[in-house]
């Protein structure tokens, strides 16, 4: 193995796990764009070579910026506080009832917005109804953080991790549904079960049933009508095998030019609410992943790949689960990129990479540091004066994430 190899995965290691720990506090952006800057002035990997990477990744920023303008606008207009307390209403002072009006608006925020949506601009949103109703919010927020990941391949749109493992070239819907329609019903059904069984006694009893919720407003509307416009869209592009990317950034971009026209607002209030700087955070990923592949790591794993596509049944149980445990080692997105790379170069039968896309979206309700959607959700509580440490976190992961994973691919599996 040569110095420029070990360097290169050394200074790509140490970038991931600054992304992963956040030493000093730094954004996970600064890590990773001080890894793709050293390897760039080390001349591990050419300017043109990481352009390339970093061209590569335009239909996810497309799909970011789209799906974060939406997010901020409704945010800003109350439509996802207003969810919220009319979950809590719709309680009726029961507190299990609550649990699962939460769980249930997670999986359409999921569904229909993305992982991110749910974790940042819904958990939010939740916490704040569980104090109107006077209910133990964590239960309710780890029902945020674990349905964000439990639903996201419900859609091709659910995660950007979808996108990435595809390469941009998402399978038409009708197949998408054939595959993964029934292991995401497998992989919700169960979360619910595990996570309702291990918080059962804090979820017990009753909730406070005087929430005050206050009427949505035009702006509000105008978001929901945009946010449902935009899943039909989405839903029509990509039942004819379309990017994602544009079509959503120009949604979002006409959603909110919409809504701050009709309120004679300023458009510079969703775009300074939105955090930009996960753009930079997955080009700087996009960088090192490719670093790694030109040392030849992805051709590595391909090989292994096709040892294991061997046998399509077992690989793809195999596969699905190293990738589900590698990446809360790593994290999901530079995880679900080399997996992307090794999937180009080996061309697996079709229910291995399923197999993938289910263990790269789903495996990351192992542990805090399994998703930017599950990071992102930690920060998001913070703010509101809760914390979850990794152990007590892996706990709860332990108890739901492997028997959904063992539930999801073995559906997938029996689909054939």
């Amino acid at each position: 193995m040569s110095l420029a190899v070990v360097a290169t995965w050394s200074v790509c290691a140490a970038a991931i796990g600054g992304v992963v720990a956040r030493p000093f506090r730094w954004a996970e952006a600064v890590w990773a764009i001080a890894g793709a800057s050293v390897l760039l002035l080390a001349g591990l990997i050419a300017p043109g070579a990481a352009w390339t990477a970093v061209g590569r990744g335009l239909d996810v920023y497309l799909f970011l910026i789209g799906m974060m303008l939406l997010s901020e606008t409704a945010r800003e207009h109350g439509l996802f506080d207003w969810v919220a307390a009319t979950a809590a209403i719709h309680a009726r002072g029961s507190s299990p009832r609550l649990f699962l009006l939460i769980y249930a608006a997670g999986i359409v925020t999921t569904t229909f917005l993305s992982n991110d949506a749910t974790a940042v601009v819904l958990t939010p949103a939740v916490y704040a109804a569980a104090r109107k109703a006077r209910a133990e919010p964590l239960p309710l927020l780890f029902a945020c953080a674990l349905i964000a990941n439990a639903a996201s391949f419900v859609l091709p749109i659910s995660n950007p991790a979808n996108i990435v493992l595809y390469g941009g070239t998402m399978p038409p819907l009708g197949e998408w549904l054939g595959s993964f329609a029934l292991p995401s019903v497998a992989s919700i059904v169960v979360t619910f079960l595990a996570l309702r069984w291990i918080e059962r006694r804090r979820i017990a009893g009753t909730c406070a049933t005087d929430i005050a919720r206050t009427s949505l407003s035009a702006g509000g509307r105008a978001a929901l009508a945009g946010i449902v416009g935009t899943a039909g869209l989405l839903l029509a592009v990509s039942a004819f095998d379309i990017a994602l990317g544009l079509p959503t950034a120009l949604a979002g971009i006409a959603t909110t030019l919409g809504v701050c026209a009709l309120v004679r607002g300023s458009p510079l209030v969703p775009l300074r609410a939105v955090s930009w700087s996960v753009l930079p955070l997955v080009a700087g990923l996009f960088v090192l992943v490719e670093a790694l592949t030109l040392t030849g790591v992805t051709g590595q794993i391909a090989a292994l790949l096709r040892v294991v596509s061997a046998d399509p049944m077992h690989g793809a149980a195999i596969a699905g689960a190293v990738l589900a445990f590698g990446s809360n080692a790593m994290n999901n997105l530079p995880a679900g990129l080399l997996a992307s790379m090794a999937v180009a170069q080996a061309q697996p039968p079709r229910i291995v990479t399923d197999a993938l896309l289910i263990g790269v979206d789903l495996g990351p309700n192992l542990s805090i540091t399994g998703s930017l959607a599950t990071i992102l959700w930690l920060q998001a509580i913070r703010r509101e004066g809760e914390d979850v440490g990794f152990r007590q976190f892996l706990k709860v992961g332990a108890v739901t994430m492997v028997p959904a994973l063992i539930a999801a691919l073995g559906t997938r599996l029996m689909l054939g």
